[in-house]
């Protein structure tokens, strides 16, 4: 199994664990388990294929990706209840898969096109496009909306691994640079609460005032 394979089946793994603790948290039965969990393990990549025209999608060519999701549903509908905190073992899963994600998403990008820019877009809608889809449908807070650092880690270690693939260094170790800086990255925005300055407009004028 080739480095990038292993991070494909890691990124839908990890976030189809994160769709499944969504549903315990909502408390579905098995087939909204297994929905949420399809939904956000393969929801990414399914985007990402979409977007570069890549038909059949990648779990449609590879149905393994499918059983790798039922699987994640299962394990979580089983012992989903053992965990203290669901909703903050569901934000350090969701920072495992976004790293995993952004690499590959960034690397499939990069040999579709050849385009550094194409790569590191694909490799940002790879990595959040699930968690998006993932909340919305549990009727969560979105990650997108959480005040610390969650874009901008899937930005930068797509750009990292990129950089370092123009650069000519090997897969491999191109891949743990990317995996590893957008990982540190989302981790310290969990562990520190590292976040941007908010936009804090002035308040607005009443229409008579602007005449």
């Amino acid at each position: 199994m080739s480095i990038l394979e292993l991070l494909d089946y890691t990124g839908v793994a990890v976030f189809a664990a994160t769709g499944a603790l969504s549903a315990s948290r909502k408390q579905l039965d098995l087939i909204g388990f297994l929905f949420l969990a399809a939904a956000t393990g393969i929801g990414g990549g399914t985007f990402r294929d979409v977007v570069l025209g890549a038909t059949p999608v990648f779990w449609v060519v590879n149905p393994t990706y499918l059983i790798v999701c039922l699987a994640a549903a299962l394990v979580v509908f089983v012992g989903a209840h053992r965990i203290e905190s669901r909703y903050r073992l569901l934000l350090w899963l969701d920072a495992m898969g976004m790293s995993a994600y952004c690499v590959m998403g960034a690397a499939k990008g990069f040999v579709a096109t050849g385009s550094p820019t194409v790569a590191i877009t694909t490799g940002v809608l790879t990595a959040s496009f699930g968690g998006i889809l993932r909340d919305l449908l549990a009727n969560e807070p979105s990650v997108l909306l959480r005040p610390e650092i969650y874009i901008t880690a899937a930005l930068i270690g797509a750009a990292a691994f990129t950089a370092a693939t123009v650069a000519g260094v090997p897969l491999p170790a191109a891949s743990a640079i990317g995996a590893g800086v957008a990982f540190a990255v989302r981790g310290g925005a969990l562990l520190f609460a590292w976040r941007f300055p908010v936009y804090k407009p002035r308040p607005g004028r009443h229409p008579d005032d602007v005449m």
